[in-house]
């Protein structure tokens, strides 16, 4: 892999590549802190694309230009940062690793062919990210190992391979271990010395290094064997006959690209350790996108279409996997081209269909595409084309937002959408003044086009705006972005929209009677109310006799009895699972009409309220919680607590637990923030409303 090296240090100026075969779309990922950015910018100033690396500290960094990251001092969005190595454009798409940003992970899964899994010498491997890595798995993604920050004071990268090896299991196995200040080859005994920096100097090791590594050596000489095809390598190797380097770098490359070898490496990304293996490796042992499967296409009504291949001579296919808000250019497309060629000044069909639940309309609509540009970070750098297999940028395609497919006008497709998380952390917000409404409104339809982890909900219940988000950390960054974008807001304790029914049988009477002089109003009604199980709705029933409410009034006294139903009679809460029954009333000849028998139906209701008993309703959500069974015992403990209902539990995949339970949405409003507080974030759950429940005596009101 990167023990035979033709070192580069190709130019950082914006390319456009003619032959997919020369791309490599590589996603990194791994959890908050362990140096994805900063190895970024490593690989960015080690290629030449940058004079020198920047700082996550100091707020500098090529793929944190987002002022939330830099005041945050962590990613919260998908960056690009394309490098040149070896003739090959290596398209770098840094991921934040804090988990309530897993949307902006999802479509940089979308948009690569390989993924880097990088974890810290220092701290372990944290769930989340083997929660990926499975992900991964099941999809067949070439993935790699970078054991990162090996200057960390704490830092043990034998533990920590131990620790990759553990948790990702088999196929997972360390090309390369520190040596003094470089690496030493496991296949090629050779030594590659960072001293002087990037890139190495290749030696011969000292002895002393190579002295604890031939267990290590033969471990992965075996385990590249077994991924060879070559049947009868590993008799030869087992009988003691010597593989060729040659012919194990070959194997080695082969089972990486397919999936099921992960190497290893070491990384010090401040001294410059371990990144010309990195570059190489991406290089010679990931896939290019001619190996990729791509997405399933359908036509924009749904009809099949046939599979596509990343020929840049092909239909265009391309995907928007994020789009931003640049104050200076407006919206900010970034797409992956997954079939065809993209060129400017051309016309395309943008499409987006399958997320209205995300408050994203189905839409068609043809634009024209004046530039493209190969992004670098927040910097735009204009290209010529783009090819199959590439990514690229696009602006002022007002259409266009994340999830949507960008196509041809004359054969116009869409693309299968990836799975998106479900956001679960409801925000109200208020704009400060009336002149910020507008802003405001303007904003949020900018975010949501942006952002599908995002969910607007106008309640027209309880007249909030909600935002729904993924967690505290994402709200912040919403907030921030609408603030930024002039619209003042403040937030307020998100309200729940309750329901009243009857709590006995009860009996109104309804009057209204009104002379003015010309036609009056004149209309009595009598009905009884009687209330039914939870979830029956509403019944009107009319048991009139010998005509004392005309025939035609009767709807009007109904339409009466649904309105203020609507309306409420307690606090403004809509009644539900009631029946009405009319049993008589009075009519005049002139003075009786539409209007004054909903007036009278609405009396009666309010009537036959006061002599009964309003039970107040509340919302209960089924949950679906899947946890580790080593917090079983605390989550069943805190679901009791929050007056929940466990239903039963089940095995999940990954051999975890799903617990089905019954709880109150009033005690869920924070529960994305506390299941990952009680799980240390390893837990998710999924909710549906179920239906409305009485509120306990003495239980607090929900506001």
């Amino acid at each position: 892999m990167a023990d035979k090296q033709s070192r580069s240090t190709d130019t950082g100026a914006a390319v456009a590549v003619a032959d997919p075969a020369q791309v490599r779309n590589v996603v990194l990922v791994g959890p908050s802190g362990s140096g994805k950015t900063t190895l970024t910018e490593a690989l960015l100033a080690a290629s030449g694309t940058v004079p020198r690396a920047g700082s996550v500290v100091e707020g500098t960094t090529v793929c944190d230009h987002d002022p939330a990251a830099v005041r945050q001092q962590r990613s919260v969005g998908l960056s690009v940062a394309p490098v040149l190595h070896q003739g090959h454009k290596i398209n770098l798409i840094d991921t934040p690793g804090y988990a309530d940003f897993v949307g902006e992970l999802r479509a940089g899964l979308r948009a690569a062919d390989a993924a880097l899994f990088v974890v810290c010498a220092a701290e372990g491997v944290d769930a989340a990210t083997v929660a990926v890595w499975e992900e991964c798995a099941s999809v067949g993604m070439p993935r790699a190992v970078i054991v990162s920050r090996l200057d960390h004071h704490r830092a043990d990268a034998l533990a920590e391979i131990a620790a990759c090896q553990a948790a990702f299991g088999a196929g997972v196995l360390p090309l390369y271990l520190p040596a003094r200040d470089g690496l030493v080859g496991l296949i090629t005994r050779r030594y590659f010395d960072y001293s002087a920096g990037y890139p190495p100097r290749i030696g011969e090791p000292d002895p002393a290094d190579l002295a604890g590594l031939e267990d290590a050596r033969n471990e992965l000489i075996e385990g590249i064997i077994a991924e060879s095809e070559d049947e009868t390598l590993m008799e030869r190797y087992l009988g003691g006959e010597e593989i060729s380097e040659d012919t194990l770098i070959a194997d080695l490359e082969t089972a990486v690209a397919r999936g099921s070898f992960h190497p290893v490496i070491p990384v010090c990304a401040t001294s410059g350790i371990g990144l010309a293996e990195v570059l190489d490796g991406i290089v010679r042992a990931f896939p290019s996108p001619l190996e990729h499967t791509l997405p399933g296409v359908t036509t924009p009504d749904g009809g099949p279409h046939g599979d596509l291949t990343a020929d840049p001579a092909g239909p265009l296919a391309a995907e928007v996997v994020r789009t931003a808000v640049d104050s200076y250019v407006g919206r900010v497309s970034l797409v992956r081209v997954f079939s065809g060629t993209l060129r400017p000044e051309n016309a395309v069909h943008v499409s987006g269909h399958g997320l209205a639940e995300r408050g994203h309309e189905d839409h068609d609509a043809d634009e024209r595409v004046a530039h493209l540009y190969s992004p670098l970070g927040s910097t735009l750098r204009e290209v010529p084309y783009c090819v199959a297999g590439d990514l690229c940028a696009l602006t002022k395609v007002g259409s266009a937002e994340t999830g949507d497919t960008v196509s041809s006008p004359d054969d116009p497709l869409v693309m299968k959408p990836w799975r998106m998380p479900e956001p679960l952390l409801p925000v109200a917000i208020i704009a400060k003044t009336r002149s910020d409404e507008d802003t405001l409104s303007r904003n949020l339809s900018r975010l949501v086009a942006g952002d599908p982890t995002l969910r607007l909900d106008r309640n027209a219940e309880t007249g909030q705006l909600v935002l729904w988000c993924m967690g505290e950390a994402h709200a912040d960054v919403v907030l921030s972005r609408l603030r930024a974008g002039g619209a003042d807001v403040d937030t307020e304790p998100v309200r729940i929209s309750l329901r009243a029914t009857f709590g006995k049988p009860a009996r109104g009477h309804g009057r209204h009677v009104k002379q003015s002089g010309g036609h009056g109003q004149f209309a009595v009604c009598d009905i009884e109310v009687e209330p039914l199980p939870r979830g029956s709705g509403f019944e009107f029933v009319d048991k009139v006799v010998g005509g004392s409410v005309p025939h035609q009034f009767i709807p009007s006294v109904e339409k009466g009895v649904r309105a203020q139903l609507k309306r409420g009679l307690v606090d403004g809460h809509p009644v539900v699972d009631v029946r009405v029954t009319l049993v008589d009333g009075k009519a005049h000849s002139v003075d009786s009409s539409d209007a004054a028998f909903q007036t009278a139906g609405a009396l009666a209701l309010r009537e036959a309220a006061a002599a009964s008993r309003i039970t107040l309703l509340e919302p209960l959500d089924t949950v679906a919680i899947t946890l580790a069974d080593e917090h079983l015992g605390t989550v069943l403990g805190d679901l009791s607590s929050r007056r929940g209902r466990v239903l039963g539990t089940e095995s999940g995949e990954g051999g975890r637990t799903v617990i089905n339970a019954e709880v109150p949405a009033a005690e869920l409003l924070r529960y994305a923030i506390d299941l990952r507080s009680l799980t240390s974030g390893t837990a998710t759950f999924t909710r549906v409303h179920a239906r409305f429940e009485p509120l306990p005596e003495g239980a607090a009101v929900p506001m």
